[in-house]
């Protein structure tokens, strides 16, 4: 009987699944870098984005929404992604200070592509919302479409960007 006991417990172990924690975002600190170009976050407005890898105690950071959705469809990573978060633009205190906890996960946000605004970096950005009236208003302002981040097309966060565009930087 003890023998049929052991053997059914390490069967019940052998068939437990592992359950992933997801990570819970970051805030972001004044020293934070860019993953891409290694500059200062803080010292760039618009939306941010904070990927997590399996294995690694802190997240990459972006200085730009856009280049942390190019990052997502690389397909060269060093680990397997627990988590992606985005700035909530729909509660930022502005572009400028898009805030440094305001976190949501990238896969509830509506992002208005297509906009003409500027992120970070001078590229055209992907702009993320919590609130899909926000991001309709946004759209109102300043163009664009609303899709989750599943549907971003690669030609909007891949490719080279045409600095001679002339972007808006939202007040």
């Amino acid at each position: 009987m003890k023998r049929l006991v052991l053997i059914a417990l390490i069967a019940l172990a052998a068939c437990k699944e592992e359950v992933a924690v997801t990570p819970d975002p970051v805030d972001l600190t004044p020293d934070a870098l860019s993953f891409f170009c290694q500059m200062n976050i803080a010292e760039h407005g618009g939306p941010k984005g904070q990927i997590h890898l399996e294995g690694y105690p802190t997240p990459l950071f972006f200085a730009q929404v856009r280049d942390m959705v190019a990052y997502l469809k690389s397909p060269e990573r060093d680990a397997d992604i627990t988590a992606v978060y985005v700035s909530d633009m729909s509660v930022a205190t502005n572009w400028r200070q898009p805030g440094i906890s305001n976190w949501i996960d990238a896969e509830v946000a509506t992002f208005v592509v297509g906009s003409n605004v500027a992120g970070g970096m001078g590229a055209r950005e992907v702009v993320p919302f919590s609130n899909p009236a926000d991001a309709a208003s946004f759209i109102d302002q300043y163009g664009g479409a609303a899709l989750p981040l599943s549907e971003i097309p690669d030609t909007e966060v891949l490719g080279p960007v045409d600095l001679g565009l002339l972007l808006e930087t939202p007040a």
